[in-house]
């Protein structure tokens, strides 16, 4: 009877200890979100992830948007058999979603307010913070449809051609800026995460 009380008394502080790491892991600070921060915008992007005119070949109209988060690229369709290819930050393990959706609001500088989910695994966010350049969503915005995900800059251009995000796309600011003078509210937006082939 010794033993097993033993046994048991064993079990569960193995499961408190696993229970407890498991908290703290959750709650390490995601090295995408760092509020405050000020971009550095001489961070040299890898030449993959650097915006270009690229050879692109699909039957979705210019204008449409293709994410390819397997790439860690952004498509704007242009036409004629061509893109603009964007290097983004994409959604980290379990984070990565598919589908199709349109930009239902655009704005500048805009406000963050990080969704109760996000607040959940990481509660040293703030509840609101202002645009502006230390803001982690950056320059532009752009919502997709009725989600909590947006196409956005970052105030960490190095985690670009990453997977760190809560499920949102991330480009560098001057990259997010182009495409949002590009792009009007309903244009379609596709994502993917396995390329077409």
């Amino acid at each position: 009877m010794t033993k097993f009380r033993h046994l048991i008394w064993t079990v569960i502080a193995a499961a408190g200890l696993i229970l407890s790491v498991s908290q703290s892991f959750a709650q390490q600070p995601d090295v995408g979100d760092q509020p405050g921060l000020l971009a550095d915008d001489s961070v040299e992007l890898d030449p993959e992830f650097r915006r270009t005119a690229v050879l692109y070949r699909t039957t979705e109209a210019p204008g449409t948007i293709i994410i390819s988060t397997a790439e860690r690229h952004l498509y704007l369709i242009q036409g004629g058999g061509r893109a603009l290819r964007y290097g983004i930050g994409v959604g980290r393990d379990g984070f990565q979603w598919q589908g199709l959706l349109s930009i239902s609001k655009k704005a500048e500088w805009p406000d963050w307010t990080p969704p109760p989910e996000m607040i959940a695994r990481q509660p040293y966010l703030p509840r609101f913070m202002a645009g502006g350049p230390g803001n982690p969503l950056g320059a532009r915005a752009l919502y997709l449809g009725a989600t909590v995900y947006r196409i956005h800059g970052t105030n960490r251009p190095d985690t670009i051609g990453t997977a760190v995000s809560s499920g949102c796309f991330r480009l560098v600011n001057a990259d997010v800026s182009d495409l949002y003078d590009r792009v009007p509210v309903g244009t379609k937006v596709i994502v993917r995460q396995k390329p077409e082939l």
